[in-house]
């Protein structure tokens, strides 16, 4: 058994893991942590999960205890809990934060469906943003390709739980109903850790990307729009885009247009392209809090682990 422990465990993120830790076949839980929440059962915090477990959050905790350990605070303080904390020798570490996501102090970027072999045999693995996610399983086989050379545009609506649990002027309940709203328009902090991997599958990209992200009337899931000039006829395009993901058992290609529920409350990534006038039009969408977030960490713990990519990981979508 992998025994686990969640440090930051509070959050959508962390919930999420929790629940998907919880039916995990090869997983026991060493800690959770959380010091606002600390004494707490983790049902009183996150209620879906009452009647599984009478765990509690703790505020203290040996890191020798674990085996592998996922950093659920928020982006910038994972450096921060390492200047405070030595790591037992052959503790792996998965952060679902953005501080290692430029893949330094020996971290790994945890796209599975660009650098699995990798992500096998790290021990410290930097989980993907959810828009950078979305955005790059559009992109990645062009890139492997070498075909990224015209400007990439991009619109991508996201759920309110990307924002974190919480509440701001722009998540809270009664200004997001009925509500829809651009932000951090052509600057989002998405954009470096995704410019940073087409450079490395295309060597010399350097075309414009401009993203436009929007917050969305919905809690969870991620809705892109990607359209660029693109060479390729449409059935090439699909030819190339199944056999880069033919592996891949999380990320599939659809023939037909599909909606955001159909990825809901699953680990799933799905694509739709579509050629019109010389561009190619790339559809990609899946839950922010599971594959973008901590489904892909489980996923990536799985891989780390020795485990079928999957283990844990086969979830119903919230289509009805």
């Amino acid at each position: 058994m992998i025994r686990v422990g969640i440090i930051g465990g509070a959050g959508y993120t962390a919930g999420e893991l929790i629940r998907l830790l919880l039916n995990h076949p090869e997983v026991r839980f060493a800690f959770v942590h959380s010091e606002s929440n600390a004494g707490r059962h983790l049902h009183e915090v996150h209620e879906g999960i009452y009647g599984d477990t009478d765990l509690k959050f703790c505020d203290s905790f040996d890191l020798a205890d674990a085996d592998v350990l996922f950093l659920c605070s928020g982006h910038g303080k994972s450096r921060g809990f390492w200047e405070l904390h030595g790591r037992p020798p052959g503790l792996k570490v998965i952060d679902l934060a953005q501080d290692f996501r430029d893949e330094s102090e020996g971290y790994v970027y945890g796209l599975p469906e660009m650098q699995r072999e990798r992500i096998s045999g790290a021990v410290s693995v930097a989980n993907p943003g959810c828009f950078a996610t979305a955005i790059q399983l559009a992109l990645l086989p062009l890139a492997d390709a070498g075909r990224l050379d015209s400007e990439i545009n991009v619109t991508a609506v996201t759920g309110s739980t990307g924002a974190g649990v919480r509440p701001s002027p722009t998540t809270h309940f009664s200004w997001r109903s009925d509500n829809i709203s651009v932000y951090k328009v052509f600057e989002h902090q998405h954009l470096s850790e995704i410019r940073r991997n087409l450079e490395l599958l295309q060597p010399g990209f350097s075309v414009p990307l401009n993203f436009v992200p929007m917050r969305g009337d919905f809690a969870r899931g991620i809705f892109a729009s990607v359209h660029l000039d693109c060479g390729l006829s449409e059935d090439e395009a699909g030819s190339l885009y199944r056999t880069y993901y033919e592996n891949a058992p999380f990320t599939f290609v659809c023939d037909r247009p599909f909606d955001l529920k159909q990825v809901v409350n699953t680990n799933k990534c799905l694509l739709h392209l579509e050629k019109h006038s010389g561009k190619l039009v790339i559809t990609s969408v899946l839950d922010n809090l599971l594959k973008g977030a901590s489904g892909q960490a489980v996923q990536n713990m799985n891989l780390m682990s020795g485990l079928p990519e999957n283990t844990g990981l086969k979830l119903k979508a919230s289509a009805f």
